[in-house]
């Protein structure tokens, strides 16, 4: 089955870090990749998503800030954050779907474990 793994950390204001996904085993049926997170007290919120031919969406909070890439060869999914905020602190969730709109990834199939990011001011 589908596993996938994401790695994150924690960060002062301002910083910088990036997030990977290892996706193992045969995704079935997935036409896009994207990254979710989650506040407390937040409702889960698809920060970007990327498709298969590689056009990416983010959603406006990180528009500028954060990047997504996925190496195809190596079957990993990243996000770069930079200029991080405090308000970027959430627990963080790959995902592999169907279609990519406005930086959400509709239709998901597999979840990753999730990750937490915590940006310090």
């Amino acid at each position: 089955q589908v596993q996938l793994v994401e790695g994150g950390g924690s960060v002062q204001a301002g910083g910088s870090l990036r997030l990977s996904c290892a996706a193992s085993g045969y995704t079935y049926r997935t036409a896009c990749m994207g990254w979710f997170r989650v506040a407390p007290g937040k409702e889960r919120e698809g920060v970007a998503c990327i498709d298969t031919d590689g056009k990416t969406s983010y959603a406006d909070s990180v528009k500028g800030r954060f990047t997504i890439s996925k190496d195809n060869a190596n079957n990993t999914l990243y996000l770069q954050m930079n200029s991080l905020k405090p308000e970027d602190t959430a627990k963080y969730y790959c995902a592999a779907g169907s279609y990519c709109s406005g930086g959400y990834c509709y239709g998901v199939n597999y979840w990753g474990q999730g990750t937490q990011v915590t940006v310090s001011s």
